[in-house]
Order: structure tokens, then C-alpha cells, then sequence
């Protein structure tokens, strides 16, 4: 299960660069053959995180401090773009990272995050640039705050943000649910529903024998 989100008040790292994909966060040769889970975060951004023999990119945010501390990112336009591999949500919550502010993503990769407990926030563009520029300005030793309940963050400096959340997602990252544990709590009305409908449509629900 998804560990719960309430609020979290953490290190923010910006990586504005537009349409970062999946493949960018996670490369598919470290999901193929390989027992990946609890693997992944080491690898999660290679491409940006390390240099040609392997050593950090020192120009890399994350290899800075003390962004390499961040539980959260804020990040340019369509980032998780690309495949739909689930690999790469989860490399992101093995580096750490329980939340993503950006002023969009790859649908697939969003639904993915709320289905292993990130929550990703979507805000206007100069929200998010303002947002990265904040951050910036306390050379990443402002913190970010962001309240699920409230639906609001606050920036290093202090200004509260308001933002928007489907409310059955919401309260999936707040107990801690994916859309299957979410489905089962409402298991007495779904039974309740099947046995009116078979009352109500007896063929719909007849099952023919095997000869």
C-alpha cells in the first residue's frame, strides 16, 4: 500500500527542463532483467545524474546540497512524459521524492504517482517558475511546505499557493489507498448492487454450464 500523505514540509529541488520522459528518469535497461524494486533510485535521472565514467555530474541539481536531500521537485511542462513505465515513479520514491509541483505531466506517469503514494501537483506555469525562482533565491535551504488537507503549499518565503486535487485521488494519498483498496471500501455497496441487478436482470447474470 501506498504510504499516506498528509503534509510534508522538505527541500525543494527545481528541474525546469520541459518534457522530461520517463526514459529520462529511469532508462529501461535498469527495468529489464532485474529485481527492480529497492534498485532504482541510485539510477533514477543517469543520464543527468552521471558522467560518461560514472562519477556525479557536479552540474546536476541533485548532486548538489543540499537539493540531493529534496523530497520534493518542481519541475517544467509535461514532465513523465514518454512511456508508461511505472518503473519510473518508483525510482523516484527510492531517491526520496514524495511530491512533484509542475504545470504538467504525462497522464500516465500522473496516475501512476497517486497509485504509489506521490502526490503531483498541478499549477500554472509562472506559479511553478515563481515557485523554482523562491527556491532558488535560499540556494535551496529554504523549505517548501505543502498541505494535502488544505490543498495549499507555502514557499520559501512564505507565500501560500492554493491547488486543486481530484477528491477521490486525494483521499486515496491521505489513508494511504490505491484505486483497488479505494474500490473495496465500498465492497457492501457493490454486493448490494449485484444482488438487485440479478433480481432485476436474472439473464444478464446466468451463467451457462460447461458441457
Amino acid at each position: 500500500m501506498p504510504k499516506p500523505f498528509n503534509n510534508l514540509t522538505a527541500i525543494a529541488a527545481p528541474i525546469m527542463r520541459s518534457n522530461i520522459d520517463t526514459d529520462v528518469i529511469i532508462r529501461i535497461e535498469r527495468l529489464v532483467g532485474n529485481s527492480v524494486r529497492g534498485t532504482l533510485g541510485k539510477w533514477a535521472f543517469g543520464s543527468l545524474r552521471y558522467l560518461p565514467d560514472g562519477s556525479e555530474n557536479p552540474d546536476f541539481i541533485l548532486n548538489r546540497e543540499p537539493y540531493r536531500h529534496a523530497e520534493i521537485l518542481v519541475t517544467g511542462p509535461n514532465f513523465g512524459c514518454g512511456s508508461s513505465r511505472e518503473g519510473a515513479v518508483w525510482a523516484l520514491q527510492e531517491m526520496g521524492i514524495r511530491a512533484v509541483i509542475g504545470s504538467g505531466f504525462g497522464d500516465i506517469f500522473f496516475a501512476n504517482c497517486f497509485q504509489n503514494g506521490i502526490l503531483p501537483i498541478v499549477v500554472d506555469k509562472p506559479i511553478g517558475d515563481a515557485l523554482a525562482a523562491d527556491i532558488e533565491a535560499t540556494q535551496g535551504a529554504g523549505r517548501v511546505s505543502i498541505d494535502l488537507e488544505s490543498q495549499t503549499i507555502v514557499s520559501p518565503s512564505g507565500k501560500q499557493l492554493k491547488f486543486e486535487i481530484d477528491p477521490r485521488r486525494r483521499e486515496g494519498l491521505l489513508l494511504g489507498l490505491d484505486e483497488v483498496a479505494l474500490t473495496l471500501q465500498r465492497d457492501g455497496d457493490i454486493r448490494a448492487f449485484q444482488s438487485a441487478d440479478r433480481l432485476a436482470r436474472p439473464w444478464i447474470h446466468f451463467a451457462r454450464k460447461s458441457a
